[in-house]
C-alpha cells in the first residue's frame, strides 16, 4: 500500500529526530513551511542545535544545499552572484551566487549590512534573482533558513520589518530536557549523526507534496476566522504595525500543511490557532510603552484569539 502524504512527512520528522532531539513541535514547524514554501526565521541562543536541524532537514528531503556565513564584509554579489567578462567570446557571463541551491542556510543573518540582507528579498519573493538587468531562475523547490541570536546585540543589524514579513514562520528550539541532553551525549559520542542520515523524498516527491496540500479544503469560516485574526491585531492599541494581508495568505496556508500533516483534507480552526504564533508573532511590532509593560507579541496574539469567536 502506498504511503499518504502524512506518513511521508512524519517519516522526515523522524529521520530529523535521530539529530535534533526531543525538540519534536519544533522540527513539525519546520517540516510544515517547506511543505508550504516557506522560509523559516529560527531564533535562538548558540548552541541548542540551529543549524544542525537545517542540515539535517536537507539530508533528509534530498535537496541541494548551501550555507552562507552572514558577515559584515559580505556582499550582495556574493549572495546573487555577478556577472564577469570573458575575453574569449567578448560577452559578460554570469557566475552564480550561493543563493543557487535548494535549501539556503542563512546563518546569522542579523551580521551583515541592511544592504546585503536587501538582496535576498527578490529571491525570497519572486524565486528569482536580477543581476545587471538579467533575471535568473532559481532552483525549486526553494527555501530559505535563516538564524540569528536574539541575545547578542553588538556588531548586529536588526531585521527589517519588510525582510521579516517574507519569513513565512518564525521558530526557536530551546534548551533540552536533562534526559534529551543525556541521550544527545550518546547519539553522538562518535561524532554528529547528520551525515549518516539517508533522505526520506527527493525534491521530485517534495514538490507533489508541496502542491498537494494546496488541495487541502478552506471552508469560507475557516477564512473569515484567519481574516478576523489577522484584522484585530491592526487595531490592537498596543501594536505599533499589525499582521498583514501576506500574513494571512501565511496563517492560511500554514492551517493547510498543518491539517495535512494530520492526515486531513479538510482545516480545522485548531489549525489556525496552533499555527497563529509561530505564522504571526515576527510580524507584530509593538509600540514603546508596550515593551516598558513587557508586554509580548505572543500574548498579544493569544489575546487575540481569545477575543474572536472560533467558527463551527
Amino acid at each position: 500500500m502506498a504511503q499518504t502524504g502524512s506518513g511521508i512527512l512524519k517519516n522526515i520528522v523522524e529521520n530529523v529526530e535521530r539529530v535534533i532531539i526531543g525538540k519534536r513541535e519544533a522540527i513539525e514547524l519546520a517540516v510544515c513551511a517547506v511543505l508550504s514554501k516557506g522560509h523559516v526565521l529560527i531564533e535562538d541562543v548558540p548552541g541548542v542545535g540551529k543549524t544542525s536541524l537545517v542540515y539535517a532537514l536537507a539530508r533528509s528531503l534530498d535537496c541541494s544545499f548551501r550555507r552562507i556565513q552572514f558577515t559584515p564584509d559580505i556582499l550582495p554579489s556574493d549572495i546573487t552572484g555577478l556577472s564577469v567578462y570573458n575575453q574569449k567570446t567578448g560577452e559578460f557571463e554570469y557566475r552564480p551566487g550561493a543563493v543557487m541551491a535548494q535549501i539556503i542556510l542563512a546563518d546569522e543573518i542579523n551580521r551583515t549590512s541592511p544592504k546585503t540582507q536587501s538582496s535576498l528579498l527578490e529571491a525570497m519573493e519572486e524565486n528569482q534573482v536580477t543581476v545587471d538587468g538579467k533575471t535568473y531562475a532559481l532552483m525549486q523547490p526553494f527555501i530559505v533558513f535563516a538564524t540569528q541570536n536574539p541575545v547578542e546585540y553588538l556588531g548586529t543589524y536588526p531585521l527589517p520589518e519588510a525582510q521579516l514579513d517574507r519569513f513565512f514562520m518564525r521558530i526557536s528550539l530551546g534548551y533540552p530536557e536533562a534526559e534529551d541532553e543525556s541521550l544527545m551525549l550518546s547519539r553522538f559520542n562518535d561524532g554528529s549523526p547528520v551525515k549518516a542520515l539517508k533522505s526520506v523524498v527527493n525534491s521530485y516527491e517534495l514538490e507533489f507534496l508541496q502542491k498537494d496540500v494546496c488541495t487541502v479544503y478552506a471552508d469560507e469560516k475557516i477564512n473569515n476566522y484567519i481574516v478576523a485574526i489577522t484584522g484585530q491585531t491592526r487595531r490592537n492599541v498596543h501594536l505599533a504595525l499589525g499582521a498583514s494581508p501576506r500574513a494571512s495568505l501565511c496563517l492560511h496556508r500554514a492551517s493547510q500543511a498543518w491539517a495535512y500533516y494530520n492526515g486531513r483534507d479538510y482545516v480545522m480552526p485548531d489549525d489556525v490557532i496552533k499555527m497563529a504564533v509561530p505564522v504571526l508573532e515576527h510580524r507584530l511590532v509593538l509600540k514603546q510603552e508596550a515593551r516598558l509593560k513587557k508586554i509580548t507579541s505572543v500574548a498579544v496574539i493569544k489575546d487575540t484569539l481569545k477575543s474572536i469567536r472560533v467558527p463551527m
